[in-house]
């Protein structure tokens, strides 16, 4: 799908953020990539295009758009942050053959127990691990 830079920068504005050019494109990156790529993943595709940015604008943008909630960061591996431009609470599978993340509905507010009636919940995830369809076939 392609998006109207008019678009994605009423969207920054929306959230108080100055729709500087880097910032249109890495929201652009991450809505027409719905793979939850990393910052290095979103650097290096739209370094190609754009030879003046640097990592730490791309970084610097994802933790912007995070604070804004205009991205969510999720962390299925100990050592590797990844972006999600879908902010609504939902589950990721993580195939351990290909790498893939796949998004699936959960109701993830239902997901509660008294054990934690006292406690301050700021961030909700569900993680699946294990086997795709595609990856299990062609074994």
């Amino acid at each position: 799908m392609v998006y109207k830079h008019k678009d994605i920068a009423e969207k920054l504005i929306d959230r108080h953020i100055k729709p500087s050019f880097h910032r249109i494109k890495v929201l652009e990156y991450l809505m027409a990539n719905r793979t939850h790529p990393t910052a290095e993943q979103i650097f290096a595709c739209l370094k190609k295009e754009l030879p003046t940015l640097s990592k730490a604008t791309v970084y610097n943008t994802l933790k912007l758009f995070v604070e804004a909630k205009l991205a969510r960061e999720i962390t299925i591996e100990d050592k590797e942050i990844r972006y999600d431009y879908t902010i609504e609470n939902h589950g990721h599978f993580k195939c351990e053959s290909c790498g893939t993340i796949f998004d699936f509905k959960i109701n993830v507010d239902d997901c509660i127990t008294e054990e934690l009636d006292d406690f301050v919940i700021k961030d909700k995830n569900v993680y699946f691990k294990g086997i795709c369809p595609r990856c299990f076939s062609n074994t």
